[in-house]
């Protein structure tokens, strides 16, 4: 069967969902030959394209490769988006990876795509699995690529590079062949053009057996995150870029038990783990001190806060300036949060706790709050400190520091999703303005 129509079968099968997708285009054979083939099977998958291409600025010649790339995708009658950056030739593959991530994630978030579609082969795959060997990675980073893993798609995974660069030959296809892609200095280079045929040579068969390895390793990856949801005691919960699980029960687990389940639930916030983490995230739940964190490199943290064990980014104060409702209607952010407001009618009863509220008519605004700052609760008697109001609705600590409040001059008078103050409050039935919080 031509690759076409191999092509056309996998995508089918991936059964992805509707909606817009950037396709990552680097100009590269493999990058090319993938927007063609997407292209070309639009009736099968149904994806609405775009083309991403991002210029690193690390070759002299890349601004050509861009203007290339927009080109292809004009040809293609398909939307194109190219950035710059300006890394210099002495830019890492590691450094130019992490760059081009974030790239491609800002610019799928700002697009509304649901899908970042990369160009990873059977080759890459193989290539992977040989380095996480090499760098002593555990039986989860041996799986290697996912075909599927959150937004990013890999559909070229089952294809081998010389399928590709012959689909190019067939179809006319030009495109560039980066230098740095030959370079020793590279790892990904020397394992690809002096390790990995050395080992040919020797074992003709080496690529199978990464493959076979990457395919047991993930089913190993796969089961295990199916653990996280079978454990009905271990009330395994998930957040935006976090996870949490009850503390007790996984205190109370054998120990290879207690890391194999860590592992799984830090892989599900996106977190990645070393055997020296995980032994720290552990004592820190046999400890079992409340309030203790843990830093787990890249952003992340450990954190033991109300009987439950969490895992996530170490999120950080907002530095955004105290911004003000204006009109009777509107959207504004705060760190990850969303706020709305409109008037509307205010009902028999507002809930302390809610993620709505309605409010008389004033002047209102949206800031942070401080350590010592007090409310006045809704139904309560005297004023409570904000610090003690995130803790009786168990907010982990590090979750409060960029939570917005609502203030009415200096007055706190709504905590979103943890306390409504008895200030401004409106009477039923009458018109008022409602402030919806939406928690990322």
């Amino acid at each position: 069967m031509a690759l076409l129509e191999l092509f056309r079968c996998q995508m089918a099968a991936l059964a992805l969902p509707p909606g817009r997708a950037l396709v990552a285009v680097s100009g590269g054979p493999d990058s090319v030959a993938l927007l063609d083939l997407l292209v070309q099977t639009r009736d099968t998958h149904g994806l609405d394209l775009v083309v991403a291409h991002l210029d690193h600025g690390i070759h002299p010649d890349s601004a050509r490769v861009a203007e290339q790339v927009a080109a292809l995708a004009v040809s293609y009658h398909l939307p194109v988006h190219v950035g710059w950056l300006a890394l210099g030739p002495a830019a890492g593959e590691t450094e130019a990876r992490a760059e081009r991530y974030a790239w491609l994630e800002t610019l799928r978030s700002s697009l509304g795509a649901s899908l970042i579609i990369t160009a990873h082969h059977a080759d890459d795959q193989v290539e992977t699995v040989l380095m996480r060997v090499l760098g002593g990675s555990g039986p989860a980073g041996l799986a290697g690529m996912a075909s599927v893993r959150g937004e990013v798609v890999r559909p070229l995974l089952s294809f081998p590079r010389a399928d590709l660069l012959q689909y190019l030959e067939e179809t006319g296809l030009q495109s560039w062949q980066d230098p740095a892609n030959a370079d020793p200095r590279h790892l990904r280079s020397w394992l690809r053009h002096q390790l990995l045929p050395m080992l040919r040579h020797r074992l003709p068969d080496v690529d199978s057996k990464l493959q076979r390895i990457s395919t047991q390793a993930g089913r190993d990856r796969a089961a295990w995150d199916s653990v996280l949801d079978a454990l009905p005691d271990l009330d395994f919960a998930a957040e935006s870029e976090a996870i949490s699980v009850a503390a007790t029960s996984l205190g109370g687990y054998d120990s290879a038990l207690a890391q194999a389940v860590i592992l799984a639930a830090a892989r599900r916030a996106g977190c990645q783990l070393g055997p020296s983490r995980v032994g720290r995230v552990l004592a820190l739940v046999k400890s079992g001190e409340s309030g203790s964190r843990v830093p787990l490199g890249g952003g992340w943290i450990a954190e033991l806060a109300f009987g439950r064990l969490r895992i996530g980014r170490n999120v950080q104060p907002s530095k955004r300036s105290p911004w003000a409702l204006e009109g009777q209607s509107g959207r504004g952010s705060w760190g990850g949060w969303s706020l709305s407001w409109t008037v509307a009618t205010v009902p028999d009863r507002q809930e302390r706790t809610g993620m709505s509220a309605w409010f008389t008519l004033n002047p209102l605004t949206v800031r942070g709050w401080s350590p010592g700052e007090k409310l006045r609760p809704l139904g309560g008697t005297g004023r409570r400190l904000v610090v003690r109001c995130f803790q009786e609705v168990r907010v982990p600590r590090s979750r409060r520091v960029s939570w917005p409040v609502l203030a009415q001059a200096q007055e706190i008078i709504w905590i979103p999703g943890v306390c409504r103050s008895d200030t401004l409050v409106p009477a039923p039935g009458t018109e008022a303005l409602r402030v919806d919080a939406e928690h990322p």
